[in-house]
């Protein structure tokens, strides 16, 4: 069974986590637990975009005591999808006081991998150097670009990427979204 752990936070783009976790959901030995922020909340609500009802482990982001904040809980892969400055910030310099930022921190420690899905342009040298940061630190910084060279034909479609290559990063075999040459 692999455990990943998803972080929504309020960056725009919570099509993004939708796309991620119904794929997540409907693969057979993967368990998940999501924590959504607050901001997230109003994000999605605002993007009209349901992150309800997924037979996940849903998180509270203000329970620092969830067992996903601890490093003796095992999970796999943690994602944070979309990333946030705000949150990036957090992560990139240790500052956990949400589940979220708690949870990255963990992964980060143990050694664990974290993907951060930074979803804001321009991109000012603040973000950027928190970018550098949390890379040096050891998360991969994947950027929502999706590829137009599939020639998408909707938007779950350039979601689909970007939700195709973190599962990549996860190491979790899938079918969504298409690949160069294939």
């Amino acid at each position: 069974m692999k455990r990943i752990v998803v972080g929504v936070t309020g960056a725009s783009g919570t099509l993004y986590a939708k796309r991620l976790i119904e794929a997540l959901a409907k693969t057979d030995g993967v368990e998940v637990y999501l924590i959504i922020s607050d901001t997230a909340r109003t994000v999605a609500r605002l993007e009209e975009v349901d992150l309800s009802g997924y037979p996940v482990h849903y998180e509270e982001n203000s329970d620092l005591s969830a067992g996903i904040a601890s490093g003796s809980f095992l999970f796999d892969a943690m994602v944070v999808i979309p990333c946030s400055m705000k949150s990036l910030a957090a992560i990139a310099n240790g500052y956990s006081t949400t589940l979220i930022a708690r949870a990255a921190d963990v992964a980060l420690k143990e050694r664990r991998n974290l993907i951060l899905v930074p979803r804001e342009t321009p991109y000012s040298r603040v973000h950027l150097t928190n970018m550098l940061a949390a890379h040096d630190a050891g998360a991969v910084i994947m950027p929502a670009s999706p590829p137009l060279y599939t020639h998408p034909q909707t938007i779950n479609d350039l979601a689909d990427m970007i939700a195709g290559r973190v599962l990549d990063h996860c190491g979790i075999p899938h079918t969504i979204g298409s690949r160069w040459k294939e």
